[in-house]
């Protein structure tokens, strides 16, 4: 009972964000309003073209329209939360807002890990076994891959968001971050976390450990086949069909091991320096990320190009 009193004591949350560096808040305040625009701009665009185009209604257009409806439901959850910190002179949030958001930005994510490995199955299925794709990606069977990795996504976020709001906060309510995220929440706890920090480490060995090696199994089978293939031609043609989704998965885990594998600076200055570095990276990984993904699937997809120069030209022409 008593945990339960003090949780309910802390009524909100103080987002530091970048209170230290006041001079950077407008500057990046327009700069990720821009990066959300075309976020919103380019995924919706695809997803238009995924569900409007006739020819793309595929295994593999049906995972991309996914990942983009993914990244905007992940940029939504946190950005205008970013914006309204960079103009605000107190950020708060409610403490309920704060869980809220704390589980849409972990269950995106952690569907995105899934959903990139249901989509590099996808792509060993075409090239390595290209007779039995109709079969073994029917509809069937991808729409099911789709929603399981949703599922497990808001499962394990439902799971760590629980955990991490019923620890006892005992007035320490400034969360050092731009959002409530999660890491940033549990250091705030009065009580003991081992719970919480294990449950995150089984957590991440299943929706980072476990889809990079699926990716990476696959890849070597994907490489191996093309390799195989007699002619250059042929060899170029099988992996510009997964060049796209490689690009995609090099710059999502490449970030994330970039923000969590370098190591942290010991000396005072030193520390405030990586603390801002820390901010931005992971500021930058939540827009950045979900503005490429179409990007490098429009430019390295020709049905993609050619399906939205299609429906540009009959807008303009019904108009």
């Amino acid at each position: 009972m008593e945990s339960v009193n003090q949780t309910a004591s802390v009524t909100e949350f103080i987002l530091l964000g970048l209170s230290a560096h006041p001079k950077l808040e407008k500057t990046f305040f327009v700069l990720i309003l821009l990066m959300y625009l075309v976020i919103l701009l380019g995924n919706g665009v695809l997803i238009l073209v995924t569900v409007s185009v006739s020819r793309l209604h595929t295994p593999m257009y049906f995972f991309l329209g996914n990942l983009s409806f993914l990244d905007i439901c992940y940029t939504t959850s946190s950005v205008p939360l970013i914006l309204d910190s960079f103009l605000t002179p107190r950020k708060t949030v409610p403490f309920s807002a704060c869980a809220v958001q704390m589980f849409l930005s972990f269950a995106m994510g952690a569907t995105e890990c899934v959903l990139l490995g249901m989509m590099a199955f996808d792509r060993y299925v075409a090239i390595c076994n290209p007779l039995r794709y109709p079969v073994v990606m029917s509809k069937a069977a991808y729409v099911p891959m789709a929603a399981s990795s949703w599922a497990a996504g808001s499962a394990a976020s439902m799971v760590q968001t629980s955990l991490a709001m019923r620890l006892p906060f005992c007035g320490n309510n400034i969360i050092n971050h731009f959002t409530c995220e999660i890491l940033a929440v549990l250091k705030l706890a009065c009580a003991d976390i081992s719970i919480n920090v294990i449950s995150m480490g089984v957590t991440n060995v299943i929706f980072l450990g476990v889809p990079v090696l699926f990716i990476f199994v696959s890849y070597v089978f994907i490489l191996t086949t093309i390799l195989r293939i007699p002619s250059a031609e042929g060899r170029k043609k099988a992996f510009s069909t997964c060049s796209a989704h490689l690009t995609v998965v090099v710059v999502f885990y490449g970030t994330i091991l970039f923000m969590y594998g370098k190591p942290k600076s010991k000396d005072p200055l030193g520390a405030d320096k990586q603390d801002l570095s820390d901010k931005l990276v992971s500021l930058f990984y939540g827009v950045v990320t979900p503005m490429l993904n179409p990007i490098i699937y429009s430019l390295r997809n020709k049905d993609v190009k050619a399906a939205v120069r299609n429906l540009v030209s009959q807008k303009c022409f019904t108009q």
